[in-house]
């Protein structure tokens, strides 16, 4: 990786006084999280369709297996990665604004970025919400009932439907992380992307607000996305690995302003 690429997303970052990251999937596949559409991913195992909240609504079958995927193989024992610790040492560097994630690992909260800083466009799968009552309640319970014998377990409080606390196709991002989102891009002076092909949409259009109010845009990721050609900065790679070498360089950055 050229170091002069990496030594320009530095400076910029040191510059930043309002810097927000917006991460995808390429974050947490380091975390051994397969990315939906990847080659191996969920998409070749299950039918992106029982993925729709009105077939999850109408159809106990779909429901079933939702739970059962739930229980056997979704963010088993997963731990945040280089890429995490990295986001979350440059916010105690004082160089993070807020995260917006498309992720529903949890796992930028658990590498101790606070909470508050991170927008969860898509939800966060570590909740299951009541549909009627809207209670909410830690994933681990309701496992622990489905490896007890439940195939589709209902909420105990008001018999009302389980879901994931994730947006399904078909339902709109949760507002307030929508609205939050929009208002720290377009006020960011700079933009970091990394780990998304930016080709979910509305979550997309963060970018493309940033740079027209002005921001400098940065993206780390494996592949080319659609506003590689506003970036100040592109770098291709793995963002465990990309970003460890970065905050290095922003530390010694700091260190050497100090002195």
């Amino acid at each position: 990786m050229p170091n002069e690429k990496i030594a320009h997303l530095a400076t910029l970052i040191l510059a930043s006084k309002r810097m927000v990251v917006f991460t995808g999937a390429g974050v947490s596949t380091e975390s051994g999280i397969s990315d939906f559409r990847s080659p191996g991913g969920l998409w070749e195992r299950y039918d992106p369709d029982d993925f729709t909240i009105r077939k999850f609504l109408h159809s106990m079958e779909t429901r079933k297996i939702m739970w059962h995927m739930m229980a056997t193989e979704f963010f088993t024992d997963v731990q945040p990665n280089r890429a995490h610790y990295a986001l979350a040492e440059l916010d105690k560097l004082g160089k993070l604004d807020c995260i917006i994630t498309q992720n529903v690992d949890d796992l930028h909260q658990r590498a101790d970025v606070p909470k508050e800083k991170v927008f969860e466009l898509h939800g966060n799968m570590l909740r299951v919400v009541c549909l009627t009552c809207g209670q909410r309640h830690p994933m681990e319970t309701i496992k622990e009932r489905l490896k007890a014998g439940e195939e589709i377990p209902d909420c105990k409080a008001c018999h009302g439907i389980l879901k994931p606390d994730t947006v399904f196709f078909g339902e709109s991002l949760p507002a307030r992380d929508l609205q939050e989102a929009t208002a720290h891009s377009k006020a960011a002076d700079v933009f970091l992307v990394i780990g998304s092909t930016l080709l979910v949409y509305p979550a997309a259009y963060m970018p493309v607000y940033a740079v027209e109010a002005g921001a400098k845009l940065a993206i780390v990721n494996l592949t080319a996305t659609p506003v590689n050609e506003d970036a100040e900065v592109v770098i291709n790679g793995k963002a465990g690995d990309i970003m460890s070498q970065v905050v290095e360089m922003v530390k010694s950055g700091i260190i050497s302003d100090r002195k």
